[in-house]
């Protein structure tokens, strides 16, 4: 309709008037704490006396800037910690902690206002071993149920498995697993092995326990607990 156009025509005539642009889109980032942090611009940009680009976190705080044939600006408060390279502009924050997860951003401030790149980033811990527990709980003559249980602080994965003198399967689900702020558990069988995988975006961790030395069959495939 002619009415939408011209609506659509004028907002695209503030917005170009204005010099602002649409953001790139958002990523997430992941980073093992400790660890150093690189972040890239997404745009290129063309610096004059007039353009200064700024990487900015959580909208309000000003971590360093790229200046027209000048050396970088990295501002007090990270002094010693972010790096700036002027080739690209791209941000270097150095071992990480927990209160650096957060929203940063690469804008430029000009002629023609501009974000040029912009992230999400969420520190992490290395996982830990998650704890792997195996509790027979009944047997008949040819077979032994096991409970497993695979648990973390935050959360587990419980399976019941049926053991006998050849091999071992799920009584229940062929696969378990859970997630959790981005971590997750995956409880999983070989042959007579069980295996818990605990991990997050930057960590991995493996349990493992052979069900077999929980319980003991003769020749003729008699089962009983150990």
């Amino acid at each position: 309709p002619f009415w939408n156009r011209l609506l659509f025509m004028l907002w695209f005539l503030s917005v170009s008037s204005s010099g602002v642009q649409v953001s790139v889109s958002l990523q997430h980032v992941f980073v093992l704490h400790g660890k150093d942090l690189h972040l890239d611009i997404k745009e290129p940009v063309t610096f004059d006396e007039q353009t200064d680009l700024f990487w900015k976190v959580n909208s309000s705080n000003t971590i360093a800037k790229c200046v027209f044939n000048k050396d970088p600006v990295v501002y007090n408060k990270y002094a010693g910690k972010a790096e700036l390279f002027r080739r690209n502009c791209s941000l270097k924050l150095k071992k990480v902690q927990h209160s650096d997860s957060g929203d940063y951003k690469a804008v430029v401030l000009g002629g023609r206002d501009q974000t040029v790149a912009e992230y999400k980033v969420i520190v992490q811990d290395p996982v830990p071993a998650a704890d792997l527990t195996v509790d027979p709980v009944s047997n008949s003559s040819d077979s032994c149920d096991l409970t497993v249980t695979c648990s973390t602080v935050d959360f587990k994965v419980s399976s019941s498995f049926r053991c006998d003198g050849k091999n071992c399967s799920h009584a229940e689900e062929k696969d378990l697993k859970a997630t959790k702020k981005f971590s997750s558990l995956i409880v999983y069988l070989e042959q007579d092995t069980i295996f818990c995988n605990h991990s997050n975006q930057v960590s991995w961790n493996q349990t493992m326990k052979v069900l077999k030395s929980y319980y003991v069959c003769n020749t003729n495939y008699k089962c009983m607990r150990v």
